[in-house]
């Protein structure tokens, strides 16, 4: 496992709900003070909240949360309870008459875990800002990881489970974290050894197949159509502006680009928010070279820390064999 934690980023909270009954949840990153925010959608099929605010022509320069929720497109109104509970503590925009907490939002589909009966709702939003915590260090099947899974290729059921997963590094006064639900229809690898950790395995012999191998012996990609999406949050402590928040978005997908094969598919909704919270004057340069790396790490801290679930498998079920 990598060391840190997206809260090693000073001024974040970081507060997770789920059902594990339902086997879906949300986690909140939450910036009481804003922070200059970007975002990047490389994946075909996301389901977001917020994001056009995020560009660098618009008129609001600063965030107060984001939410990442299972649920697939219901799993958007955990954010009306983040914005309630933001609101009740005065935080947000300033409009006059009130503050409109500036939350954005990605999901992730895991309606086919648990229960889809039961998903992120405003009530589960509200309680992860209640959970919210400036120490908060789980990884796993928790929050927006609580139902996620990779490694579908050859459908939902040969998939493996895989979870919530979090870093950091640092290089001087400058901090670079991330957050990432991992909930691919590629393959996950560890981006320093090119160790296969998580993907599409045969029931039979309990093996990984390898989604790559597959699709270049058979030519073709099945799998599990839109239902998946890979969503995460990069933070620093670095000065950027809006339009450089963005490029940061786009350099953490590397992270994804290196740990996850294939990625940003039609059948994804990859989607990474970025936050500065202008504490530290820093190369961009740097900050998204960071950001690649630590998000790669929080990819497999999120596949090493989860575990099965009924008949899915986790990385710490598979004993290498594959």
């Amino acid at each position: 496992m990598y060391g840190g934690y997206i809260t090693d980023i000073p001024g974040l909270k970081v507060g997770h709900a789920q059902d594990f009954r339902a086997m879906t949840g949300c986690t909140v990153i939450i910036c009481m003070q804003g922070a200059t925010a970007g975002v990047d959608v490389r994946g075909a099929a996301p389901g977001t909240r917020e994001t056009d605010l995020l560009r660098p022509e618009t008129l609001v320069d600063k965030v107060h949360a984001i939410v990442l929720a299972g649920g697939s497109a219901f799993g958007l109104d955990a954010a009306s309870g983040v914005m309630a509970f933001l609101e009740e503590n005065n935080i947000g925009f300033d409009v006059g008459v009130t503050r409109v907490p500036i939350v954005c939002s990605a999901v992730l589909f895991d309606l086919n875990i648990g229960d889809y009966r039961i998903r992120p709702d405003f009530q589960m939003g509200y309680q992860a800002c209640v959970n919210a915590s400036e120490n908060q260090k789980l990884q796993g099947n928790i929050g927006a990881g609580t139902g996620a899974t990779v490694g579908k290729i050859s459908g939902p059921y040969n998939a493996m489970k895989s979870g919530l997963g979090s870093a950091s590094l640092q290089v001087g006064d400058l901090r670079v974290g991330a957050i990432v639900a991992v909930n691919s229809y590629g393959d996950v690898y560890d981006h320093i050894t090119n160790e296969l950790l998580a993907g599409a395995i045969d029931r039979k012999t309990g093996k990984y197949i390898n989604s790559i191998k597959c699709i270049l012996e058979t030519g073709k990609t099945a799998g599990f159509p839109m239902r998946n999406t890979t969503i995460g949050v990069i933070a620093t402590n670095g000065k950027l502006s809006k339009a450089q928040a963005n490029k940061v978005a786009q350099t953490a997908h590397d992270g994804f680009a290196r740990s996850i094969n294939p990625v940003h598919t039609m059948f994804d909704g990859d989607t990474i928010f970025a936050l500065a919270t202008g504490e530290v004057t820093a190369d961009i340069n740097l900050i998204g070279t960071l950001a690649g790396e630590v998000m790669s790490m929080s990819i497999t801290n999120g596949v090493k820390a989860a575990k099965g679930w009924g008949n899915l498998l986790a990385w710490g079920d598979m004993g290498r064999k594959g």
